[in-house]
Parts: C-alpha cells; structure tokens; sequence
C-alpha cells in the first residue's frame, strides 16, 4: 500500500493493519489513544490514533470525526501549520507524518505570529458547526452568538464544574470559588469577534517540528476568545520560549490591555476537565486559578 492508493481506498487501512501489511511502530501518542508511526510501500509516513483495543469502554461516537472536522479547520485558515487528515475512520485516524525538532526561540516567534493570524481567521460563532471533544469528555459546541462571557461559562465552565463535583474532585470551598467567578462573568469578555481556536492548547499539544516551526496536533478546535489559546500555553510548566510565542502574537495582532490578569480565567476551562477527569489531583490548581481571577 503507498499513499495514494490510501487516499483512494481509506477504508482498507484497518484491513491492512490486521494482517500486518504496513510497518507499525508504536510511537508516544498521548493518554486516551494508542498511537502509531506507519511506514508505506513508497517511503512515506503516517501518524495514527486508535482507540486502544480492549479498553473498558468503547470509542465515543464522532470522537475522531471530531478531531478530523477540527484539524481540516485549523489547516484551511492556511496560518499555523497543522497535518493533513489523510485516513479518517470511527475508530482510527491517520494524519500526515511531522518529522519532531528543537523548539527554539526563534520557531518560537514565528508560531506566535502564525497564531495570531489563525486567530484572525476568526469563525462564524462561538462554539463550531460539529459536536465536541475535550480528551475524552464531550464538548458542547453547539454555536452561539454570544457574549463570549456567557458562553463560555455555561459551554466551558459549568458542565466541567458539575462533573468535578459527581466525582468528588472539589470541595465546597472550590465549588464556591468558581460559582462566585461564573457569577461575574460579564466583566472578564469584552466584545472580540470569535476567533479560531486550537481549544485544548497546552504545551503538549504544540509539536516543535524539524522544518523549525511549531505545529498544531490534537486540537478541540472551536470559535472562541483567542485569550484562551494563550492562556493555555502557560499552563502545566509553559510551553519552550513562551515569552517569544507571546512577543511574535504582538507583532500581529497585540492584545487587549489586562490580557495578562485575565490568564486564569481562560485557564480555568482546561482545569475543571482535569477535574473532570483525573481528580482531586487537580482541585488545588482550580482553587489557584479562581482566586487569582477574582483579585484581578
């Protein structure tokens, strides 16, 4: 099989990978999926995802759909480079293959201003026009009008909230703290167009390649204020030379005044579905990230 016989017969590639037609190397792929380096008759690569077999529960319907539908998104704004959607299936995606590099200060600067310009593209409406996933966690992306506050608390916020406190991951004094934001909301927005977002930016999700720029992988892609991407960079230690990613978004487009103290409220999103979805081992860093937003 070489790549564009794939292109052509994308369902065939389970096929081929059950009978061992493609060369597969495990490769480091994140927490929910296995993943995979595929090499093809003509020399070429693949990276892909699946869901693992025999895990305890199934793959969610439109999980990869949605990650496809956010990729070609992200790719058609033509800013940030983000992998071509070669291969995409209900339990298996398979996108173009990105050599890793070094993150260096000056990729570092120029993926700032290409994220700039991804964000300008902008988008139709907060929200997106197909259903959502954060991790593994549906994501209600169903498109609104706005004001960004109000979306943003009740699409963003609260469900990971309610989630949080069935798991037992908050306690009351959390729960209070982040009410208590949700109910000052309005005074965090402002009035931005929505921008178009990666949705899940942390550090991980960036993937300093060998051309020297900086890619987009596993997005929850989505129309929202462009505020959050950059938020979630500085999360979990920060990504390499973000004052460098943060100076090259200036050059494009400079941000509002007070960006800066509104950090943790766009942090806050990430937080809760980690809340959501791995514990108590996260609240101290919800509880953090509500009480700076409070103060500023």
């Amino acid at each position: 099989m070489d790549l564009a016989y794939l292109r052509a017969h994308p369902q065939h590639l389970p096929t081929f990978l059950t009978h061992q037609r493609i060369r597969e190397t495990p490769v480091g792929g994140g927490d929910i999926c296995a993943a995979s380096r595929l090499t093809l008759d003509d020399g070429s690569s693949l990276f892909t995802k699946t869901w693992p077999p025999g895990s305890a529960t199934p793959v969610p319907e439109g999980f990869f759909a949605a990650e496809a539908a956010g990729l070609a998104w992200l790719r058609a704004a033509d800013a940030v480079p983000v992998p071509e959607v070669v291969v995409a299936l209900p339990d298996l995606l398979a996108l173009e293959w990105v050599e890793p590099g070094p993150a260096t200060a000056r990729a570092a600067a120029r993926f700032g201003r290409e994220l700039a310009a991804l964000h300008r593209a902008g988008a139709p409406a907060f929200g997106a026009e197909w259903p959502g996933f954060i991790g593994a966690l549906p994501q209600d992306n169903t498109p609104s009008a706005g004001p960004w506050s109000a979306w943003f608390a009740e699409r963003r916020l609260l469900p990971y909230l309610r989630r949080s406190v069935d798991n037992g991951a908050l306690s009351a004094t959390e729960v209070a703290l982040v009410e208590r934001l949700v109910a000052g909301i309005d005074g965090y927005g402002g009035t931005e167009p929505p921008a178009r977002l990666h949705g899940d930016l942390w550090p991980g999700n960036v993937l300093w390649a060998a051309d020297g720029r900086a890619w987009l992988v596993d997005p929850a892609a989505h129309g929202g204020h462009r505020e959050t991407d950059l938020a979630q960079l500085a999360l979990f230690g920060g990504a390499p030379h973000l004052a460098e990613i943060i100076d090259g978004y200036g050059e494009v487009w400079p941000l509002a005044d007070g960006w800066r103290e509104r950090v943790p409220v766009h942090q806050l999103h990430l937080l809760l579905v980690h809340t959501a979805l791995f514990g108590a081992a996260y609240a101290g860093a919800v509880r953090a990230a509500a009480e700076a937003a409070l103060r500023a």
